[in-house]
């Protein structure tokens, strides 16, 4: 095989490789770490930036991902409970959701984003924890669910998000 052809090759398995950008959850330092194409963003409030997808939907991440909302600010409203609000209960207002931390939130303030699914801290890269229900109570962040699916400990999915305090 000539040289030329030789490099030429080497050369398109070099560009293609680059191409592929990263997964959900990964470290970046700008988006065209995440993905060349602009498909995927670099989160940079997370530390060592975080690869993901904004304005998501409970089936619109890949299948390394899970969507997942969060809230901006904080809100002293109205105290609900998810598992009854809008069923047997409506302490939220039209424009509010119940948040699992118990309290109701304005809907224009959830942010959503593709977040790595994990197993447990293992799955996660340092500094960065695999939030069960729990902790996304305290710590925050939420799956978006199908609709008529109810959060639980086996139906909602555990994401990777960094640690409080890093």
């Amino acid at each position: 095989m000539p040289s030329a052809l030789r490099f030429s090759l080497l050369l398109a398995v070099i560009v293609a490789s680059a191409a592929c950008g990263k997964d959900i959850g990964d470290a970046c330092i700008v988006s065209s770490d995440c993905d060349p194409n602009g498909q995927r963003q670099c989160d940079l409030a997370s530390p060592a930036g975080y690869c993901t997808i904004q304005g998501c939907d409970y089936a619109t991440c890949p299948s390394e991902a899970a969507c997942i909302r969060f809230f901006t600010g904080s809100f002293a409203n109205l105290t609900c409970d998810p598992t009854t609000e809008d069923v047997t209960e409506n302490n939220c207002s039209v424009d509010e959701f119940c948040a699992l931390a118990g309290h109701c939130v304005p809907r224009s303030s959830e942010l959503r984003f593709c977040m790595k699914t994990c197993n447990d801290n293992s799955d996660c890269r340092s500094g960065y924890e695999c939030r069960t229900l729990e902790l996304m109570k305290s710590h925050g962040g939420e799956p978006v669910l199908a609709p008529g699916v109810v959060i639980d400990d086996k139906t909602a999915p555990k994401f990777c998000a960094s640690s409080p305090g890093t």
